[in-house]
Formats: structure tokens, C-alpha cells, sequence
């Protein structure tokens, strides 16, 4: 008995070395982030393992910051270039879908999320401008940090809502991840109107589109019309998954914790993926997840995506907050993420907003 026990107890502490030893490995795997400023073009790069990972760019020039442009970890583009390096087969419908950003449709009755240099300006007047006025902090390690505080503001830069985000970047071989907090503190009443176009998106590249010949006709709500072309080539092969089972274009306006987006781009495959936060408003979110490449988590466009059953709209008082948490991850390899895989990088993220809430600078 006592032998057996003894063998045991090796076999025991056998594997808690092996674990040890894979969690080890594991945590070697993590690359090296380094974050490069440029004041004088407001950008500040992200190299993740000595290659360049993304952009945060935040010029006047621009209607919001966004993150742009988004490579996996080999290298390719999994972001639209329209507008600013457009490529073949590259759709150049909706001007104002840039890279990575974080907007919404109707606040105060003003328009954050279509406003674009598209925008005439005797319409101007109707649309919002998130303007980046300090960049609070920026950290290089196995993890980089961009924080930033940004106004919320109408055309005569009256502010609404004051912004603090922080940017967390980390990545490993075929894996690159993107965690967000954004406060949202409103320096007058601030109503976000239940609306369709939010809140935070990506527009993906042309390959991760799902196949459809025919040509579609959206509506924002001032009224605007948008075409998007059917795709004519073959290059187009994306698809959807969310952590529900919904897939393709059933993912819009379902709910769930995670969504994915995944196809083949040259010899791998990509996977990208947008997980939630049991803390935000009204989780799991509602999936803005269109087959033409908006890809977006929109808690608050609740009336759209219930076909009027109910609706959801958030008021804010002056000096009260509200905060978003996001994740984002981009894989490539032989086979995308599997539903294990992202049910065990959403549960990481929810351990993790703790350490963000510690670390973020609230007012």
C-alpha cells in the first residue's frame, strides 16, 4: 500500500513538473512588443516581435482614432485598405469602415459612426468627431500599452463625452491579441440612442468577405444610401461562427459572447475573433456582423436586432461613466481558432479586466 502510494505521488509530482514545464513554454512563446511614437504624423506604431503589428492613428484629419493598418502575425493585411492603400478587389463602399475603431450612430442625435470625408458639409453639422488630445501613457514588454484620452464632440468641438481608452498589445508566433477598456464620461446629459451602426468594429480584407453575387442596399438612419457591390472573383471565402453555433450571415443580430470571422488568406488560414465582456452593458452583445466585412459588437442596437421587440438606450448624466471591454484576436496557422480555444481566451479576458480596471486612469 505504502509502495503504492509512493508511486503515486511521483506520478503525481511528475506532472505537476510537466505542467510547470509546459507553462513555461508556454509563456516563452510570447514575443516582445515595442511601441514606436511619432508626434509629428499622430501615429504610434506597434511592432510585436520586431514586426510591425499595427498603427494607432489619430490626426484631426481623421473623424475617430482607429487602428490601421491590422497584420496577422505573418505578416498579412487582414484590414481593408480602402481608403488610404487600396487593393485589388478591395470594396469602397462606406469610407468611414477604417481598420479597428470604437463609435456609435446616434448620441445626443449626432452621428459618430458614419461621418467620413465622404460627408458634404452642409451635412457636417449632424455628425460627431472624436478628437485625440493626449496620449496618457505608452509601455514596451511582452505586453505594449497605448492609453489615450480623446473628446467626443460636436462640430463646434463642444464636448460630450470625455474618452479614456487603454490599448493592451501582446502576441505569440501565430497569434496576435488586442484588449480594450474605454470609460466614457459625459460632461452633459448624454443620450446613446438605440441605433444599428455601433459600436465597436473592424472592416475586414476582401478574402475574409463570405461569397455573394448580389449587390446590396443599406440605409444609415440621415437617410444616406450605400451600395455594396457584389463580389466578382473568387478570392472572397470568409464565414462567420459565433459562440451560439450561428453562422454566416445569421450571425447579424444574434447574440453571444464571442464572434468570429475566418477564411484562407495565401496558404493559411485566418481567424479573427471579437470577445465580450460579462461586465459591459446588456452582454452578451448583439453581433453587427455583416457578410460584405463589417465585422462589430453593438450592445445598444438592441430595437434593430429584435425587429422591435425591445430596445435599449442608455442615458448618461453629466459626470456619470460608462465602460467597454473588448478583446480581439487574430490567429493564423493550418486550421482558425477552434470554440474551446475561444471559450478559453474569453474566460482569460474576464480573470484579466481586473488588473485593466487597477491600472487605468479614471477621473
Amino acid at each position: 500500500m505504502k509502495k503504492n502510494s509512493r508511486h503515486s505521488s511521483q506520478k503525481f509530482s511528475l506532472g505537476i513538473v510537466a505542467i510547470f514545464c509546459c507553462s513555461v513554454l508556454f509563456a516563452q512563446k510570447n514575443e516582445m512588443v515595442k511601441i514606436v511614437k511619432s508626434p509629428s504624423q499622430n501615429k504610434i506604431s506597434v511592432f510585436i516581435g520586431n514586426k510591425i503589428f499595427t498603427s494607432f492613428l489619430y490626426p484631426d484629419t481623421l473623424e475617430k482614432p482607429v487602428l490601421y493598418p491590422v497584420h496577422a502575425a505573418n505578416g498579412i493585411v487582414v484590414t481593408r485598405g480602402f481608403p488610404f492603400n487600396t487593393q485589388p478587389g478591395d470594396p469602397t463602399d462606406h469610407p468611414h469602415h477604417v481598420g479597428i475603431w470604437f463609435t456609435y450612430e446616434n448620441v445626443n442625435g449626432l452621428d459618430f459612426w458614419n461621418n467620413s470625408y465622404a460627408i458634404s458639409k452642409a451635412k457636417k453639422h449632424l455628425y460627431g468627431w472624436i478628437r485625440t488630445d493626449k496620449i496618457l501613457n505608452t509601455s514596451n514588454g511582452t505586453k505594449g500599452i497605448i492609453s489615450y484620452h480623446a473628446n467626443w464632440t460636436d462640430q463646434q468641438k463642444n464636448v460630450l463625452l470625455e474618452e479614456t481608452t487603454r490599448l493592451e498589445f501582446s502576441g505569440m508566433e501565430h497569434q496576435r491579441i488586442i484588449d480594450r477598456i474605454t470609460v466614457l464620461k459625459a460632461d452633459t446629459t448624454v443620450n446613446f440612442y438605440d441605433a444599428k451602426d455601433g459600436l465597436y468594429g473592424m472592416r475586414i480584407a476582401h478574402a475574409l468577405q463570405i461569397p455573394s453575387t448580389k449587390d446590396q442596399e443599406f440605409k444609415d438612419n440621415k437617410g444616406n444610401v450605400t451600395i455594396v457591390k457584389g463580389v466578382k472573383d473568387s478570392i472572397a471565402n470568409g464565414n462567420y461562427l459565433t459562440s451560439e453555433g450561428k453562422t454566416g450571415d445569421d450571425a447579424w443580430s444574434s447574440r453571444g459572447r464571442w464572434c468570429k470571422v475566418y477564411g484562407k488568406m495565401g496558404n493559411d488560414s485566418i481567424s479573427i475573433a471579437i470577445i465580450d465582456h460579462p461586465e459591459n452593458p446588456n452582454y452578451p452583445t448583439f453581433w453587427h456582423a455583416r457578410g460584405y466585412g463589417l465585422f462589430a459588437a453593438n450592445p445598444l442596437g438592441e430595437k434593430i436586432f429584435t425587429n422591435g421587440k425591445s430596445s435599449k438606450n442608455l442615458l448618461l448624466k453629466k459626470g456619470e461613466s460608462v465602460t467597454f471591454r473588448y478583446r480581439i484576436v487574430i490567429e493564423d496557422n493550418k486550421t482558425t481558432l477552434g470554440v474551446d480555444d475561444l471559450n478559453k481566451l474569453a474566460d482569460d479576458f474576464c480573470q484579466r479586466e481586473i488588473t485593466f480596471r487597477l491600472r487605468l486612469p479614471l477621473e
